[in-house]
């Protein structure tokens, strides 16, 4: 993941562990709790409802993206104006 906007405070966790460093050996110990198994595609950007913290999947995988318990969204383009 890499953080685009980082406004909110909390816990950001993905398949319901918490976020660590790659190379944290926590990492590749976490298993994906079941309620946070929507998973996460690549290149697509992930915010909440507040829009204060975006996060940008650079890896996919099966765990979804949740801060204080809360899933992220995919964050929608903007509509572009129409050229009437």
């Amino acid at each position: 993941m890499v953080v685009v906007k980082a406004g909110a405070d909390g816990d950001l966790t993905c398949g319901g562990a918490p976020m660590v460093a790659l190379d944290d050996d926590a990492a590749a110990a976490a298993e994906v709790d079941p309620s946070f198994a929507d998973g996460t595609l690549m290149g697509k950007r992930y915010t909440n409802a507040d829009g204060s913290i975006e996060l940008l999947c650079t890896k996919p995988g099966a765990g979804s993206l949740a801060l204080d318990g809360t899933a992220l969204e995919i964050k929608s383009a903007k509509p572009l104006p129409a050229s009437d």
